[in-house]
């Protein structure tokens, strides 16, 4: 039984991705795609990876941080990698709370200074 593989075309379709990000990816070494001259192809390995990496960018992950952490694995195993995971999540959702809250500063700023503008603007009528 063979594995299904992704050419590069395919791969980029599939996450939605330009192929300079593609490529990207492959200069730091998160995806290493097998090699037939110029051609790649890209087996369930690398789909995971793929995956996980656009998974982690979403969260608001560094590109060397996800690279880090996809090596923990291949270097130490799950366990590892998900006891990084969790020191990962942990820093990142207190960094997201912490956007959060100037967030929610930001916009009631804004809103007030509207309301004072539309008040301004109705007694200029």
């Amino acid at each position: 039984m063979s594995e299904t593989k992704l050419s590069f075309k395919e791969m980029c379709a599939r996450f939605e991705v330009t192929p300079r990000t593609l490529r990207y990816y492959e200069y730091i070494e998160l995806l290493t795609p097998e090699k037939d001259g110029r051609n790649r192809s890209y087996g369930p390995r690398e789909v995971a990876r793929m995956t996980l990496i656009l998974r982690g960018r979403r969260f608001g992950f560094a590109l060397e941080e996800l690279r880090q952490w996809l090596l923990i694995y291949d270097q130490n195993g799950t366990k590892s990698q998900l006891e990084a995971f969790v020191q990962m999540a942990d820093r990142q959702l207190g960094e997201l709370a912490r956007q959060r809250e100037e967030l929610a500063v930001t916009i009631d700023d804004l809103k007030s200074l509207r309301e004072e503008a539309s008040r301004l603007a109705e007694t200029e009528s």
